[in-house]
């Protein structure tokens, strides 16, 4: 399966948030440096994220973005679905023949069941569930280093 570039720099914003934003707002420029994202990218992702109510903005000194829900309640596709739009597509078929749609081919059906299974799996997926691998994975977090502290 491939992914987008767009998506991939989305899931990897709000992972980062997930995974290192529990001190409070966390600035976009250091989300972006952190997952190597261009600033520009970011900040159109994120604006999206917002619209679709998964991330909250705060403005003034302090400010950044924070989860508008806790990680466990926001899943993989709505973050695909707030970059991408609608992950189930229809077969398009109006004004095409039958040879051109490939109706008739037995394997109609196929492409919406499929999709909706996929999409069914990501829904299932949290980035809390995001955040629990990338910690058994050893992925380090902000402000989790041991400090060596020697005289």
């Amino acid at each position: 399966m491939k992914f987008s570039l767009q998506l991939q720099y989305a899931i990897g914003g709000i992972f980062d948030l997930a995974y290192h934003g529990g001190h409070g707002p966390t600035q976009i420029r250091v989300i972006g440096e952190r997952q190597g994202i261009p600033l520009r990218y970011l900040e159109q992702i994120f604006q999206r994220l917002r619209k679709a109510g998964l991330v909250k903005a705060k403005r003034g000194p302090g400010g950044g973005y924070v989860l508008a829900r806790s990680s466990e309640s926001i899943s993989v596709a709505e973050v695909m679905e707030a970059v991408e739009g609608s992950l189930v597509e229809r077969p398009k078929t109006s004004g095409m023949s039958s040879e051109e749609s490939g109706s008739g081919s037995g394997a109609d059906f196929l492409w919406p069941f499929l999709s909706e299974r996929l999409v069914g799996v990501l829904a299932q997926l949290s980035l809390a569930e995001i955040c629990r691998l990338a910690a058994r994975e050893g992925v380090p977090r902000l402000g989790s280093t041991p400090q060596d502290y020697q005289i």
